[in-house]
């Protein structure tokens, strides 16, 4: 072929420059098809090595179904098909056919006619697909299988040297950290890496929406994969299973601690890196954004030495840092605080964090009962998954111990019925359960670029307010200040339901999650969408936030 696999792919913006020219430095050095090298070292997908082998050739692609069953060769070496990523297919009228990961120069389509006698008609194939029918036509015996084990493992050793090698280049160092210093400069609380089929998607979550970030086509994605992997401590070799690890930076002045986790998708690894900045939470109720209402009573039931407090709401809803907060109000030296977390989010001096570990069975239930041995005075369960987790965190509330945790419901009505769910007893629920918070976070307006505007008096009627009295709303414009979104961090609103008598009451008459908020609120409590519709008059966020937030949760529910 006049033009090979190669440069084929960097004429079609799938491969860069530089790539060819290493693959090429190691095609003299040790040899091998440039093809499969390319997939090997991440820099292409088999599919992109695929379509440019067709395009190259004018052959057709076989799909898994094409191989079939095997033809019956005589004379052809089974480990010269592996060596050449190739495999023998039916054969017709034109001839026997034979699929091929890359032709290189042709030779193994000449070496195979001349072993064969016959004329081939060459097809093109994935590279996983034709190794897995090798596997099953030709399977190895022991002796075979360690020699050709050998020769794997001496394989991968290289490979995980050179993407070691790749991921301690200064261009793949410096783009890593670009990535992270843009979150920190976006506030972002999450980067996702996402390898694509052709590309690699990059995106940053900032005040809990996804943001798409260009990602510059001079670095491999397998070698960004491999730093971030290398940073974490984690098995760069490993690509089949997920991976979970910790990175902690020192970056623009800060000690930034990242949680890891890696997924393995069809086109690569997907990352995902939460960000946690200890120096930008605020671990103070009244600057998480509650109302003077409700600030009073939480203060009021953590003065409480026992009881359970139970805050609830969806992954992402700010619980854990609610839960930090209070645990803050609480530190102090005549007191002993546990934890049992998953994992440990931020580290609170003075405080004992215990992170679970389900692979050595250290589960919540069994780190809870251990650590009541512990003469603890305050203790937070992360979530209550299970029936045994509830139950033993009763019997502590029960036992004199003032106790913290989390559940995913919609609001806090629906925790109730959740626990009667597990198993506990209404009796229980309503002598140990002092208070359930129920909360979402929506976007704070950006302050400097906030712009006032008059609704229609029919919409504030039908929110429940005098047009004539009300004050106006705020919606997002965008400024340099707020990154053009209008917005800049986020606040709570929640509603906060205290275990009153009449709310017993209807717990023991049997009364389901409707009925126990209608009590709620006639009793004062002040539900999610009330407390979002305030902080939207007060001009701290949209109603659209309030209304994307809120009603989403009702939609769920």
């Amino acid at each position: 072929m006049p033009e090979c696999v190669g440069e084929h792919l960097v004429r079609t913006g799938k491969l860069a420059t530089e790539q060819l020219d290493r693959v090429r430095q190691i095609q003299i050095e040790k040899g091998g098809l440039m093809g499969p090298l390319l997939v090997q070292l991440g820099f292409v997908s088999e599919r992109d090595l695929a379509d440019s082998v067709a395009e190259l050739t004018g052959w057709t692609t076989v799909d898994t179904k094409g191989y079939g069953e095997d033809p019956g060769l005589n004379g052809v070496s089974s480990d010269f098909l592996r060596q050449h990523h190739a495999v023998p297919l039916a054969a017709n009228d034109e001839g026997i056919g034979i699929a091929l990961a890359d032709p290189g120069d042709g030779y193994v389509v000449r070496a195979l006619e001349l072993a064969l006698g016959r004329s081939l008609v060459p097809r093109v194939g994935l590279i996983s697909d034709i190794q897995t029918a090798l596997n099953e036509r030709y399977p190895v015996d022991d002796a075979e299988s360690e020699e050709t084990d050998g020769r794997v493992a001496d394989d991968r050793v290289e490979d995980i040297a050179h993407l070691r090698d790749m991921a301690s280049e200064a261009p793949v160092i410096r783009r890593v950290n670009q990535l992270i210093a843009r979150a920190l400069e976006l506030r972002a609380s999450d980067i996702h890496i996402e390898p694509q089929e052709r590309s690699i998607i990059i995106r940053y979550r900032v005040d809990g929406v996804l943001r798409t970030a260009d990602f510059p086509r001079d670095v491999s994605p397998a070698a960004i994969v491999s730093r971030i992997k290398v940073m974490a401590d984690l098995n760069i070799a490993e690509r089949r299973l997920p991976q979970d690890g910790r990175i902690k930076i020192r970056m623009g002045g800060r000690q930034i601690d990242m949680r890891l986790s890696t997924v393995p998708t069809l086109h690569g690894e997907s990352i995902v890196m939460r960000l946690l900045d200890r120096s930008d939470v605020a671990l103070d109720l009244a600057a998480l954004g509650f109302d003077d209402v409700a600030l009073r009573q939480l203060h009021q039931i953590l003065a409480r030495p026992q009881g359970i407090i139970l805050v609830t709401g969806p992954t992402g809803s700010g619980k854990t840092t609610t839960l930090y907060a209070a645990l803050s109000l609480l530190n102090s030296p005549d007191r002993k605080i546990l934890t049992v977390e998953d994992p440990v989010e931020y580290q609170l001096q003075g405080i004992n964090q215990i992170p679970i570990r389900p692979n050595i069975d250290l589960t919540f239930a069994r780190a809870l009962r251990a650590i009541l041995r512990q003469d603890p005075d305050v203790v937070m369960v992360g979530e209550m998954r299970d029936i045994e987790t509830a139950k033993i965190a009763v019997q502590a509330a029960l036992t004199g111990h003032k106790v913290f945790s989390t559940l995913h419901t919609n609001d806090a009505a629906s925790s109730i019925t959740r626990l009667q769910d597990m198993q506990v007893d209404d009796y229980l629920l309503v002598s140990t359960i002092d208070a359930i918070l129920a909360q979402r976070l929506v976007r704070r307006l950006c302050p400097h670029c906030r712009e006032a505007y008059s609704p229609d008096p029919a919409l504030i009627e039908q929110l429940g307010r005098d047009p004539t009295t009300s004050p106006p709303l705020y919606r997002a414009r965008g400024c340099e200040a707020c990154d053009d979104t209008g917005y800049h961090g986020r606040i709570t609103i929640a509603e906060l339901m205290l275990m009153s008598d009449a709310i017993r009451g209807a717990v023991l008459a049997g009364g389901d999650a409707a009925a126990l908020k209608r009590v709620a609120r006639d009793d004062g409590m002040t539900d999610m969408h009330t407390d979002g519709l305030n902080k939207a008059f007060a001009g701290l966020t949209t109603l659209e936030e309030v209304e994307r937030v809120v009603q989403s949760a009702d939609e769920t529910a």
